[in-house]
């Protein structure tokens, strides 16, 4: 049986763990080579090591999605290696500190900014031209339900998912004709890294935080980084060859309060 990506080429930046990771594993699962990038070495490696442990071929490259010359040289590498690139998932991103907008440094702004938003019109940037020249790709950008709302004591990380998308659509309307699609997923409340490093940073409000957060999800309970791989995939897929420009909202009906 024919698997969804089979001979496709497909990078994801921020592939060391959560989303990127599951979605990296989902890529290989249905056939593609994956390029993981990330700046944690070990869990860039041990992405590949899964991947590569269940039949599937995979490289690893370090990359800070921040710096233009680390962009343009991960993305050379995936070609050179591969000979192509079909999909790619601009994922990585981090959360900053948690701060009030009048609280909010301009040193936690710029790197927030810095990685999430920048570092994803950097990716689009070195990937595009390469999809263009051999006919057309699929890109899905990571943003947020913050992309979609706004999140107290968030407005460096509201802002960079809000720009995500207006990358998003923009791109999506520059490369429509060239058979390039380009989307966004929204995730909401998802258990990765970034929610256990806000829990152990407050171990004694663990259980009140995932309640909480709980308490707000419609459907009673937080994410699985498998869910929104599993949204990944369909967008960079043929079964999704009519979607483009789209916030994908995949958060148990958040966004819909």
């Amino acid at each position: 049986m024919a698997r969804r990506l089979d001979t496709r080429v497909a990078l994801v930046t921020g592939g060391g763990s959560g989303i990127g990771r599951a979605s990296a594993v989902a890529f290989a699962r249905e056939g593609a080579r994956v390029v993981v990038a990330d700046v944690d070495v070990d869990g860039g490696q041990e992405t590949v090591r899964l991947i590569e442990a269940a039949g599937g071929t995979a490289l690893f490259v370090r990359a800070d999605v921040s710096q233009a010359a680390e962009v343009a040289a991960l993305v050379e590498r995936a070609v050179a290696a591969y000979g192509r690139l079909d999909c790619a998932l601009n994922n990585a991103g981090i959360q900053g500190d948690i701060k009030q907008t009048a609280e909010c440094s301009q040193e936690n702004w710029d790197r927030i900014i810095a990685t999430n938003l920048t570092g994803v019109w950097l990716c689009m940037k070195h990937e595009v031209p390469h999809m263009l020249n051999q006919g057309g790709g699929a890109i899905v950008n990571t943003a947020s339900n913050f992309g979609l709302v706004g999140s107290n004591g968030m407005p460096a990380y509201s802002a960079s998912k809000h720009g995500v998308l207006g990358l998003t659509k923009t791109a999506a309307l520059e490369y429509a004709k060239s058979g390039i699609r380009v989307n966004a997923v929204c995730p909401g409340p998802v258990q990765t890294p970034l929610v256990d490093k806000v829990l152990a940073a407050q171990p004694e409000l663990g259980d009140q935080i995932i309640k909480a957060i709980e308490a707000r999800e419609p459907v009673g309970r937080m994410g699985q980084p498998e869910e929104i791989a599993e949204a990944v995939v369909w967008l960079c897929s043929d079964a999704a060859s009519f979607v483009t420009g789209t916030a994908l909202s995949v958060d148990g009906g958040f966004v819909t309060q």
